[in-house]
């Protein structure tokens, strides 16, 4: 039991000891744990201490590398603070500052400038600007991109890199002079074109004027055709000069495209009338057929698509012998009007074809060519096209013609104007048409059988005669190309089997030697080419019941001359040039005016005073010469405007400019001088002739233009 106390008495002292024991194990597993933690922490910063290392001697290496490839580019690169001290430089910049770079941070140095460009500030803010900068090796031009940057530490720096492009400022500024005297050729070359138009349309409407006037006389045949010779060289003279001219002009891009409502259906017979003449001396035809979709207003360019077609058409009747020359109007896709010029010319070799349409080139290249010309007016057609956003092609087989179609955008001008042909109608009329023709006939025949007419056409009198004895006819149309015998036979079957009209068809050569058509056996005629109103209105229209005689050829030129007694119109020609002074002083006396000739601008303007006072009768009409030494037309003409406005003259005098000056910026100048029409030498006395008809001068324009 003692034992037992005593063993007791142990376990009480024993007890604190073994939780001490225990308490101090539990402190050293802490201890030992947290030990282990601080060496894992201590590797882990150990490790991560060598990887920020590696980091910094890869930065360094980075800086070292990207730092020497900015050192050696050959672009200028610097930094500046806000003071303009330099913080940093490459060796392009020591260099264009002669300074060694090491003496350049810290430094204000700054190159000279001499001159500075135009500064451009681009969408992300910095500027670029280009600087000619003095340099121990001459002045060497910078081009400058400026930008803000921050300097080490975060302050605010200015990034300034370069790179010299003395050679492209150079090359640009002997480029810029080179154009600058270009244009100034361009604009002498000009004035050059100006005066010789000038100079050479002065001494050709003497040359011209004065051999109208000599076929005008009695005249051998024999000087009768040196007199047509003498003429027709002036007239391809002329054409000459004109190419040239507005190549000149096309070339040097001044070539002007309007857009206005003009007339079309008016525009291409006006063409086809006019080149008749020249046509039909040939012994050929030319006509033309417009569809009927094709609008009567379009918006154009009407005196440039005018050009084009007396171009094309033109060539085409210079170059066909036989046969004729059609131009076919037709309508296209959206706004787009197609217009075709056919011929039974010889055609173009199928070598020529990709060259037609440029400069100094024809159809026929050979030496042994048989028609002149400058090689011009296809390369002047085919700039006026593409300046009209059109196409131009051309199709042609050797022997068997060619055909040129032209392509423009031609917006209908809806002026919602009645087409005058749609007021005469020949629906369910029956109509013979007898001709052997390319063009015309079959031209007809499709205007009629558009209108509504039922149509036979026949190429022979045989034919003809065959369909009137077996058929009932309302009219009858005939070709006077079949020959004279032919067409009378006709008419006379025509009227024994009661064809209620007949019609012949002639061409003003034709009609001189035709006589009466009544007296070989017709209704009416019609002169060649034919215009389709025309047509029907001899097929609708009564006709006057008194038979037609045959009479002496008559002039076509209209007198103004008053009835007997009357004093004709009063004219103030002002030419100091004395051919074309007697050449018109002749022509209007001709045409039974009272001229009175002025030799200056000085004197123009003393008989216009003079007139205004009373102290001279009223002029109707005053032709002024433009280029005149002294005082010229045009300041003459601003003059007389001004003394008729202090006079309080109503209605002003009418004064047409009678000048050489053909270029279009002369006609704008006399328009804003005060002049009223523009005829340009040489005229044509039918010309001259509808001053006295005509209300303004276009027209009197564009007949003397074409002479």
């Amino acid at each position: 039991m003692q034992w037992l106390a005593s063993l007791s008495d142990a376990g009480a002292w024993l007890a604190p000891i073994a939780t001490l024991a225990v308490t101090a194990c539990a402190a050293a597993v802490l201890l030992l744990r947290d030990h282990v933690r601080l060496e894992q922490h201590a590797l882990s910063l150990e490790s991560e201490v060598e990887r920020l290392q590696d980091r910094i001697w890869q930065l360094a290496e980075s800086e070292t590398h990207y730092r020497g490839l900015i050192e050696a580019q050959l672009d200028i690169i610097v930094q500046q603070d806000a003071q303009g001290c330099v913080i940093f430089a490459n060796d392009g910049y020591a260099r264009l500052v002669g300074r060694p770079r090491h003496r350049l941070t810290g430094s204000v140095v700054k190159p000279t400038v001499v001159e500075t460009g135009p500064v451009h500030t681009r969408l992300d803010g910095a500027r670029s600007f280009d600087e000619a900068i003095e340099t121990n090796e001459g002045v060497r031009w910078i081009a400058w991109i400026e930008t803000m940057s921050r300097a080490r530490g975060g302050a605010p720096a200015m990034l300034r890199m370069g790179r010299e492009v003395t050679e492209r400022v150079v090359s640009e500024r002997a480029l810029d002079e080179a154009r600058t005297k270009a244009e100034a050729a361009s604009e002498a070359k000009s004035r050059f074109l100006a005066t010789v138009s000038h100079e050479f349309r002065t001494p050709l409407n003497g040359i011209l004027g004065m051999t109208d006037l000599i076929l005008d006389t009695p005249l051998t045949s024999e000087q009768t055709t040196y007199a047509h010779a003498i003429k027709t060289s002036g007239e391809a003279f002329l054409s000459l000069i004109d190419e040239i001219l507005d190549f000149s002009k096309i070339e040097a891009g001044r070539i002007d495209i309007v857009a206005k409502p003009f007339d079309i259906h008016g525009l291409v017979q006006g063409v086809v009338e006019l080149l008749a003449p020249k046509a039909q001396g040939k012994g050929i035809e030319i006509s033309a057929y417009i569809a009927t979709d094709v609008p009567r207003c379009v918006v154009g360019d009407g005196d440039r698509l005018r050009q084009v077609l007396v171009n094309l058409a033109g060539n085409a009747v210079k170059f066909t012998d036989f046969g004729g020359v059609g131009v076919e109007v037709s309508r296209g896709a959206t706004d787009q009007i197609l217009i075709e010029v056919r011929d039974t010319g010889p055609g173009i070799p199928a070598d020529r074809i990709p060259v037609i349409f440029d400069e100094f080139e024809q159809g026929d290249a050979s030496p042994s060519r048989r028609h002149g010309g400058a090689g011009l007016g296809l390369a002047i057609t085919r700039r006026i096209v593409e300046g009209m956003q059109g196409t131009i092609a051309v199709h042609s087989e050797v022997r068997r013609g060619t055909t040129f179609a032209v392509t423009l955008p031609l917006p209908d001008a809806g002026s919602g104007d009645v087409d005058p042909d749609e007021t005469i109608t020949v629906a369910g009329k029956r109509v013979l048409v007898v001709a052997r023709s390319p063009f015309e006939a079959p031209f007809l025949v499709r205007h009629l059988e558009a209108a509504g007419a039922y149509v036979a056409p026949v190429e022979t009198a045989v034919d003809a005669l065959a369909k009137i004895a077996t058929s009932r006819w309302d009219a009858v149309v005939v070709d006077y190309r079949l020959g004279d015998h032919a067409v009378r036979e006709i008419a006379k079957e025509a009227r024994l089997a009661r064809v209620e009209r007949s019609v012949v068809l002639l061409s003003p050569f034709e009609r001189r030697d035709f006589g009466s058509p009544s007296a070989a056996g017709f209704d009416t005629y019609l002169v060649k080419p034919v215009r389709p109103r025309s047509l029907f209105e001899r097929l609708t229209k009564t006709l006057p019941q008194k038979p037609q005689t045959a009479g002496p050829r008559t002039s076509p030129v209209r007198s103004v001359v008053r009835e007997s007694g009357v004093v004709g119109p009063r004219v103030l020609l002002v030419e100091d040039n004395e051919i074309n002074a007697l050449l018109a002083l002749k022509s209007l006396e001709k045409l039974g005016a009272i001229v009175d000739w002025a030799k200056d601008g000085h004197e123009a303007l003393a008989l216009a005073e003079a007139s205004f006072s009373g102290v001279r009768a009223a002029y109707d009409l005053v032709l002024m010469d433009i280029r005149m030494p002294g005082l010229d037309g045009l300041e003459a003409t601003r003059r007389i405007r001004k003394l008729e406005q202090a006079l309080g003259r109503n209605p002003p005098c009418r004064i047409i400019a009678l000048t050489a000056n053909a270029l279009k910026e002369d006609e704008d100048a006399a328009r804003d001088a005060g002049l009223d029409g523009f005829l340009a030498k040489p005229f044509e006395f039918e010309a001259l002739n509808r001053l006295f008809f005509k209300d303004d001068g276009q027209a009197a324009r564009a007949s003397g233009s074409a002479a």
